[in-house]
C-alpha cells in the first residue's frame, strides 16, 4: 500500500509570502502612487500625531496591524493572492468623495478617503478571499486618521452635565455658566482638553484591538467595542466631577485641578483594566481563526495572476488620480487676487497709529492696521482671498490668527454687543492658557457668513463656478501683553471689541467694497 506524500509548510510566514508573489509588484506601484497623490493628507496626519496628545497612539497603528496579521498567520496557510483589477472601479466614487471633501475644506474627509483608497488597493491585489481573511488588521488602519475632533463640544456638554447633576447630589453649592463651574472654593473650566476626547479615541483603538485578538464572534466584537465607547465617556464625567469634589474638600479649586491631566491618565488606566476584566470571561482567542472556505472556482489557480496583479496596481493608481487631478486644475485659478487694500475707517472711535503693513502670499493679500480704540491698542488684519478659493486656506489662516500656539482650551461663540444684539458675522475666540481674546468675521460672496457647513458649501460652489465677490477675512485683536491679562481684564477687552464693532455697522459695507473690487 503506497502512501501519498502531503506537503505541509513548516513556516507559515514563508507560505504567506509565497502566496503574495503575484501581487508585490502591483503593491509597490500602488503604494508609491497613493503616497504621491495623497502626500498632503499624510503630512497633515503625521503633524497632528506629533502635536496632539489625543493622537499620539497613531504611531502604533501600523505595527499593531502588522502584529494582527502575524497573529492570523496559521489561518492564512494555503491562501494566495487572486488579483481583481476590476475592483479598481471602487476608487471612482471614492475619488468623487475626496474631491467633495477637498472643495469643502474637510481634511479628515480627505484622509478617510485616502485610507479607503488603500483598502481598495489591497482588495484589488489580494482578491476577495485573502482580503477578507486579513480584513480586521487592514481595517484597523483607519485609526491612522486623526478623526473625531468635531466631537469635542458635545463631549464638553456631557462632562458639564455630569458635573451639574453631581454637585447637586453631593450638596456642593455651584453656579454653572456654560463650561465655567464656580464653587465657593474657586472656579473650574471644562476645557477642550478636559472633554475626554483623547481617552475616548485611545479607548476605541484599544477596544477594537482587544476584540480582534480575543473574540471570533462578530457580535461579541461589536458589543465590546460599544462598551469601549460608552465607558470612557461616563468615566470622564465622573473624573471631572471628582476634581470639583476634591477642590471642595481641599478648599482650593486650583490645588485640585493642578494635576488633573495626571488624574486623567490614572483614571483612564483603571478604565482599561476594567474593560479587560469585563471582556476576559467571554474570550474566544483559544479558538483558531478560520480562513474563508474555497469555492470550486476560487480553488483553481490563476495562471495570469502576475499580470493581473500588475494591472490591478496600475488601475488603482490611475483611477485614484481622478480627484487630485481635477482639484489641481481648479486650484490653478485660485491665485492671490489683485486688489488695492486700504485700512478700515474706524473713526472717531479709533485713531490709526503708524503705517499699515502689507502682506502678499500665493493665495491672499492682506493689510495689517494698527489703531488705538478707547485707550486700547488694536490690530486689525483684512485678508482677501481668490474668488475661487476653498474653505481650507481661509479656515487655516483664521485659526492661525486667533488660536495661540500650544493652546488646547480655545472656544468660540457669537460676539454679542453689550445690549445683547448678535453682531453678525463676528465670532469671539477665547483661550485661557495662554490667555487670549479676539474677534473674527468672514464675508463670502459679499455676505457676512458665520463659520460652519453652510460657509463651506458656499465656498465649494464659488471655487468651482466662480463668484462676484472675493472672500474676505477680518480679525481684530487687542495688541496687549497677554501674560499679564487676567480673566476680568480679558472680559473688558472683549466688551471693548463688541462696542467698537457695534458703533461701526458700516464696516460691512467697507468690506463688501473690498470684496467686489478684488480680481
Amino acid at each position: 500500500m503506497s502512501e501519498q506524500a502531503v506537503t505541509i509548510p513548516d513556516e507559515p510566514l514563508a507560505s504567506i509570502i509565497n502566496g503574495l508573489r503575484d501581487a508585490w509588484i502591483g503593491l509597490v506601484i500602488g503604494l508609491a502612487a497613493l503616497a504621491l497623490l495623497f502626500h498632503t493628507e499624510i503630512a497633515v496626519a503625521i503633524r497632528t500625531w506629533i502635536d496632539s496628545t489625543a493622537y499620539n497612539h497613531c504611531f502604533l497603528v501600523i505595527p499593531i496591524a502588522g502584529f494582527l496579521i502575524w497573529d492570523r498567520r496559521f489561518s492564512l496557510l494555503g491562501l494566495t493572492a487572486a488579483p481583481l483589477p476590476l475592483a479598481a472601479l471602487l476608487a471612482l466614487p471614492l475619488g468623487a468623495a475626496w474631491l467633495a471633501a477637498e472643495r469643502l475644506g474637510i481634511m479628515e474627509g480627505r484622509q478617510l478617503v485616502a485610507i479607503s483608497m488603500l483598502e481598495v488597493l489591497f482588495l484589488a491585489l489580494l482578491g476577495w478571499r485573502l482580503w477578507r481573511a486579513v480584513s480586521g488588521p487592514l481595517l484597523y488602519l483607519y485609526f491612522l486618521v486623526p478623526f473625531g475632533e468635531f466631537l469635542t463640544p458635545k463631549l464638553q456638554d456631557i462632562t458639564t452635565w455630569f458635573i451639574r447633576h453631581g454637585v447637586d447630589l453631593l450638596g456642593i453649592p455651584a453656579y454653572i455658566d456654560g463650561y465655567i463651574i464656580d464653587i465657593p472654593e474657586g472656579s473650574f473650566y471644562v476645557a477642550e482638553a478636559c472633554a475626554g476626547l483623547r481617552f475616548l479615541i485611545a479607548s476605541i483603538a484599544f477596544g477594537v484591538l482587544y476584540s480582534l485578538l480575543m473574540y471570533r464572534s462578530p457580535l461579541r466584537r461589536i458589543i465590546f467595542v460599544a462598551v469601549s465607547i460608552i465607558m470612557p465617556i461616563i468615566a470622564n464625567g465622573f473624573r471631572a466631577l471628582g476634581i470639583v469634589w476634591l477642590g471642595h474638600l481641599l478648599g482650593s479649586a486650583e490645588a485640585a485641578s493642578a494635576d488633573h491631566i495626571l488624574y486623567g491618565w490614572i483614571f483612564f488606566s483603571i478604565v482599561i483594566l476594567l474593560l479587560i476584566a469585563l471582556g476576559l470571561p467571554f474570550r474566544q482567542d483559544i479558538e483558531p481563526e478560520q480562513a474563508p472556505s474555497l469555492s470550486a472556482e476560487e480553488d483553481t489557480p490563476d495562471r495570469n495572476a502576475s499580470r493581473h496583479g500588475l494591472l490591478a496596481g496600475l488601475a488603482v493608481a490611475i483611477v485614484a488620480a481622478f480627484g487630485p487631478m481635477v482639484a489641481l486644475s481648479l486650484n490653478r485659478a485660485s491665485a492671490a487676487p489683485e486688489v488695492v487694500l486700504k485700512p478700515l475707517d474706524l473713526a472717531p472711535a479709533c485713531a490709526n497709529t503708524g503705517a499699515p503693513t502689507m502682506l502678499v502670499s500665493a493665495l491672499s493679500q492682506a493689510i495689517i492696521q494698527h489703531a488705538i480704540c478707547g485707550g486700547i491698542p488694536m490690530t486689525v488684519q483684512i485678508e482677501v482671498f481668490s474668488r475661487r478659493s476653498t474653505a481650507a486656506p481661509i479656515n487655516a489662516e483664521r485659526r492661525h490668527l486667533t488660536h495661540p500656539a500650544a493652546a488646547e482650551d480655545v472656544s468660540e461663540a457669537p460676539l454679542n454687543a453689550p445690549g445683547g444684539n448678535y453682531l453678525r458675522p463676528w465670532r469671539v475666540v477665547r483661550a485661557n492658557d495662554p490667555s487670549f481674546v479676539g474677534a473674527a468675521g468672514l464675508w463670502i460672496d459679499g455676505e457676512p457668513t458665520p463659520p460652519g457647513m453652510m460657509m463651506r458649501l458656499r465656498m465649494a460652489r464659488t471655487s468651482v463656478f466662480g463668484g462676484s465677490f472675493a472672500p474676505v477675512l477680518v480679525v481684530m485683536t487687542p495688541a496687549v501683553d497677554w501674560s499679564r491679562i487676567d480673566m476680568r481684564q480679558k472680559q473688558k477687552l472683549e466688551q471693548q471689541i463688541a462696542v467698537l464693532l457695534e458703533s461701526h455697522p458700516e464696516i460691512g459695507e467697507q468690506i463688501r467694497a473690498i470684496a467686489q473690487q478684488a480680481r
